[in-house]
């Protein structure tokens, strides 16, 4: 049934629908300031296929004739452009884990926190939203499977992490989910390099443990239906 609602392209309704909703997400990271030019990439899994932003095209540019798409080995089903350079970190996540959606970034603050540390600082306790504490992907150069590997590691039991020198990683079930953990990442980068930056005060900081407690918190947070609080 699926094969014979494909358009002219090979384009699904669905994937029609995801591709209009990535472009989207992508031009709202130009906007809100988290990649510069065509730097960072975003994709969307719709069954087998990936949906996912080509390389070098500005994102203001793209439209629905834009289509690209590959499958989860990286082989082109949908579109003729070039998919990103940073396809093997995409597929990592889709094959290790049951993501969505993923959105990178070259986001200022979280870059430079990426060559400060290893892990982000506790500095706010919506690092529970991401998982626990954020981790520091080791750096490697961008489109290799080195650096889909060390990124992995680093997304371990998480939902987002640095990489550093390089930018930030996130998935979620959803892109509008990707993409609010991205910007929570940067903000939470942010808020440490701002705190840091005063002279002779350091940030105080949270445990684990208090992180963990608002992870349990997040778990039971937002609408519960007629009675809901």
């Amino acid at each position: 049934m699926g094969e014979q609602q494909r358009d002219q392209r090979g384009v699904r309704p669905e994937e029609a629908e995801a591709w209009e909703t990535l472009v989207a997400t992508a031009r709202r990271t130009v906007a809100d300031g988290l990649v510069v030019g065509t730097s960072g990439n975003v994709s969307v899994r719709v069954g087998e296929t990936v949906l996912v932003t080509p390389s070098g095209v500005p994102y203001d540019r793209l439209s629905a004739e834009d289509v690209t798409g590959v499958d989860l080995d990286g082989r082109q089903v949908l579109g003729a452009l070039v998919p990103t350079s940073e396809l093997p970190m995409h597929l990592a996540i889709y094959r290790a884990t049951d993501a969505g959606a993923v959105v990178h970034t070259h986001a200022v603050h979280a870059t430079a926190v990426s060559t400060l540390v290893t892990e982000l600082p506790l500095i706010h306790y919506m690092a529970a939203a991401l998982g626990g504490p954020v981790r520091v992907a080791p750096y490697a150069t961008y489109g290799t499977q080195e650096l889909a590997e060390n990124m992995l590691r680093a997304l371990t039991d998480r939902t987002a992490c640095l990489l550093q020198n390089h930018g930030t990683m996130a998935c979620g079930a959803t892109l509008d989910q990707a993409y609010d953990r991205t910007a929570q990442l940067e903000w939470m980068c942010r808020v440490w390099l701002t705190a840091s930056s005063v002279p002779g005060l350091a940030p105080s900081l949270l445990s684990e443990g208090q992180v963990a407690e608002v992870g349990e918190r997040l778990r039971g947070y937002g609408q519960r239906g007629p009675s809901g609080g």
